[in-house]
């Protein structure tokens, strides 16, 4: 198979790139406009197989979104504006990139008769929950630009498959963390942020909770879907690892050898949803499951970023200098 995959050499994608090379003799076409987020040194690995090409492009351009999706049997799109705090400064980027963007790539995926089409979404675009947790039939109720944004390309996908018969499957996964992940994301963040002798800034009371599914799992969880998940279906990826945003600082603390010192607490962000929750018994019923502990997955992100300082140093003094 021919996958295209948008937002290839960012996190989660070159992540699912890496895991389709495993995995897979698929011939897979990163396309990313490489912004701050997205950097081509997270594919050296894979490009260096032969069966990864690299184009070099915006989703909103239609030209060469056309041009470079020719031939390909699969679309796995993961290319979007991913961040609340950023959406809150600059909301109008994310609705261009993430609404019009699968706009664009949906109307071509239909001209290209294009066999498959994955949605990459967030459990963001349910909003908060106290108690329980959301399922796929669920009303949306965004509550940050950043998911709003979501919510509508989750819309916009789901559209053409009602119109235009688009084979189109969304994905709405839960927290990740992991290898790659740009050093903005709480994990990360904290990480680098400690290991550069600096403090953390916990919101609030500390006591949001997430649910943390390690991207190496989502990624297998995805590429069920791609390959037997049930076109126009929804299909939530979670780990069940329901934490709040202090534990994690402080397992990041014992980790690194840090203490209470080492916090901040700063006032809470504007609209911060306090609890993430979604059942997972569809991509489930599909024979997914998680297979990796949460504790020891962390281990192994927290030894990446310690491990590969040349790799997150460079971005955050680049965008530092934006």
């Amino acid at each position: 198979m021919k996958v295209f995959v948008t937002g290839g050499a960012g996190f989660i994608g070159s992540n699912f790139v890496r895991h389709l090379i495993e995995t897979s003799d698929d011939e897979v076409t990163v396309y990313d406009a490489l912004t701050y987020a997205g950097n081509r040194e997270n594919l050296v690995d894979v490009e260096a197989t032969g069966r990864v090409n690299f184009v070099h492009g915006d989703i909103c351009d239609r030209d060469t979104v056309a041009q470079a999706m020719a031939g390909h049997d699969a679309v796995v799109h993961f290319a979007a504006e991913s961040h609340v705090d950023r959406s809150l400064l600059d909301p109008d980027v994310f609705v261009r990139t993430n609404c019009m963007g699968t706009n664009v790539l949906c109307d071509i995926a239909v001209r290209e008769q294009i066999g498959r089409f994955v949605h990459i979404s967030t459990d963001e675009v349910y909003g908060s929950i106290d108690e329980g947790s959301f399922t796929e039939t669920d009303r949306l109720s965004p509550r940050s630009p950043y998911s709003a944004a979501k919510a509508g390309s989750d819309q916009i996908a789901l559209a053409y498959f009602e119109t235009y018969e688009l084979p189109v499957l969304v994905t709405r996964s839960s927290n990740q963390f992991g290898p790659y992940q740009f050093p903005e994301k709480l994990i990360p963040f904290f990480v680098t942020n400690l290991m550069r002798g600096n403090r953390v800034p916990l919101y609030g009371d500390g006591l949001n909770i997430r649910d943390w599914l390690f991207v190496r799992d989502n990624c297998q969880a995805v590429d069920l879907v791609l390959r037997n998940g049930v076109v126009g279906e929804i299909y939530n990826i979670g780990a069940g690892n329901e934490l709040t945003n202090r534990v994690i600082t402080d397992s990041i603390l014992d980790a690194l050898g840090k203490d209470e010192s080492s916090v901040e607490y700063v006032e809470d962000r504007l609209g911060h949803d306090r609890r993430y929750s979604i059942a997972t018994d569809k991509v489930e019923a599909l024979g997914w499951t998680p297979a990796h502990s949460f504790p020891d997955a962390l281990d192994e992100t927290i030894r990446f970023y310690v491990d590969n300082r040349d790799w997150w140093e460079p971005l955050i003094d680049r965008v530092r200098n934006r």
